[in-house]
Parts: C-alpha cells; sequence; structure tokens
C-alpha cells in the first residue's frame, strides 16, 4: 500500500489497470490487485467457510440485539463482531461431516447485570409462550424495574425474534403471542434482563425448547 498526494486530477477511487485508489483513516493510497489464487480451497478451508456462514445467518435476525447487549465495544471490535467471534468459538458443532448450531452455547446478550434463576417456559394455545423466573430483585445489581427480553428460533424454518421489555423483573412472570407463522413449531427460547435506562443487562439464559401451539 503506498500513500500518494493529489496531482492535477485529484484523488480518485476505484480500479486504475492494476491498482486501486482509495481513502483510508483520512489518507489517500494506492493499492495493488491482490492475484487471483490458483489452488483450490482446502477441506479445512471449506469447512471454515460454511461455518462462519452458519453463524452469520443465525445471527442475522438477532443484531439488533446483539449491538446493543453483547459486551461493550473494545478497540475497533463491535458488539456484533464479538458476538460473532464468540459463537465460531463456542456455538458450534461438528457432527461426522455436518455443521450445527449448540443452542445450550448461544448468547444472544452478554453483560453484568445479575440474572435469575428458576427459569421456565411453558406453551399455551394461541401461539403463546408464558415465560417464569424468580423475582431476585435486590441481588447485586438486580433491580424490580429490569426489563425482560426474549429470543426464540425455529430451527427448521430458520425463523428467529426477538422481544424487548417483555416484562419487568418484580413480576417474575410474562408472555409473549408469536406470529402465525410458528404455529406447530418447534421453537428454542432464550431470556435476559436489561436495566431500564439500558446500560446494563445480564448474560441470556437457554430455556430449553417448546412446542407452540
Amino acid at each position: 500500500m503506498g500513500k500518494y498526494n493529489k496531482g492535477i486530477l485529484g484523488a480518485f477511487s476505484g480500479k486504475v489497470g492494476n491498482v486501486v485508489g482509495a481513502s483510508w483513516r483520512g489518507m489517500d493510497v494506492l493499492r495493488s490487485l491482490p492475484r487471483a489464487g490458483t489452488s483450490a480451497p482446502t477441506e479445512n478451508q471449506l469447512q471454515q467457510r460454511e461455518k462462519f456462514a452458519l453463524v452469520a445467518r443465525f445471527l442475522l435476525p438477532f443484531k439488533p440485539m446483539l449491538a446493543s447487549y453483547f459486551g461493550q465495544p473494545s478497540g475497533g471490535r463491535s458488539r456484533t463482531n464479538q458476538a460473532t467471534s464468540y459463537h465460531l468459538r463456542e456455538a458450534v458443532v461438528l457432527n461426522g461431516s455436518v455443521l450445527s448450531m449448540n443452542y445450550a452455547k448461544v448468547l444472544l446478550s452478554r453483560g453484568d447485570l445479575q440474572g435469575t434463576t428458576q427459569t421456565v417456559v411453558t406453551a399455551s394455545a394461541g401461539n403463546l409462550l408464558r415465560f417464569s423466573w424468580a423475582d431476585n430483585s435486590g441481588q447485586a445489581t438486580a433491580k424490580p424495574t429490569d426489563r425482560l427480553m426474549i429470543g426464540v428460533h425455529d430451527a427448521e424454518s430458520g425463523f428467529s425474534d426477538f422481544f424487548l421489555a417483555v416484562g419487568t423483573r418484580d413480576q417474575a412472570a410474562a408472555e409473549i403471542t408469536l406470529p402465525d407463522y410458528y404455529a406447530g413449531a418447534q421453537v428454542h427460547c432464550w431470556m435476559a434482563f436489561a436495566s431500564e435506562n439500558g446500560k446494563l443487562n445480564s448474560t441470556s439464559v437457554y430455556l430449553g425448547m417448546v412446542e407452540v401451539l
């Protein structure tokens, strides 16, 4: 990569011949075009590409939630980048030659707010899911006004949704009605809490799978 000063035609961007002009950190730079690869990707490289595609596809519907509640931005790494790295490292399993998500390892939020215990999800007719938990308001950082967050995923269809501010910690129970396209599906569920001002959040808890009625 080389830096250049603006000539009579000024700076340029895009490809000219075998170089590319671009702006990088406020400087005008030239880069050589990368050479086309001549060797076929290895089996390991193909597996890594498949692994990344699997994680990216799973996380995409949850991206707004991850961008707000997965850790803290660090250096040049966004919350979404951190979530992707975590799931690539911890939440993908290889069964024979097939890659799949380990849903028990999935995290939709990661933080220092106190979580809870006795978490349960049950289903009722009409696509209704009911969540219950122990009200531990006052324990460590837990406050009664902390807001419940829910994530759901149907592995068969690939549909995912998340719900923010479903209820408050002191209620110890809350309900959501899923869209009709979840009817009859087996959905994986997660829950977490965020403080009323949104500055703190807990690490999500996997609740298991439940059939939508």
